[in-house]
């Protein structure tokens, strides 16, 4: 039997997957071709902990866990870094963007 999903929890679910998505292929298709600060140990790590996170985040949320307060709090304050650090190196508007729109929902999630 499927759990119920608010319309909240599905924005948040959609986010979520939407930003695992680009971050992850920005990381590949975008930073490893670039090179240079786009592949800076710190930056490319964290934008494979924003991609995991996020994923974790919607899985959380589609099993019907309710630690899923947890991850999106988790989720949300990595995301806003992954934001923060796509913005810096610049070249990354699609990424920043689903970094901040994931972080917005997934801080509702956690409230």
């Amino acid at each position: 039997m499927q759990h119920p999903v608010s319309p909240e929890m599905q924005s948040c679910i959609d986010a979520c997957l939407n930003c695992y998505e680009t971050c992850l292929s920005m990381a590949s298709q975008h930073c490893l071709p670039m090179g240079g600060k786009h592949v800076e140990p710190e930056h490319f790590r964290l934008m494979m902990a924003c991609a995991e996170i996020c994923r974790t985040s919607a899985h959380f949320m589609l099993i019907g866990l309710p630690e899923h307060k947890i991850t999106c709090r988790a989720c949300a304050e990595i995301c806003e870094a992954c934001a923060a650090s796509c913005l810096a190196v610049g070249e990354m508007e699609t990424c920043v963007d689903a970094c901040r729109r994931c972080a917005a929902t997934c801080y509702k999630m956690a409230a």
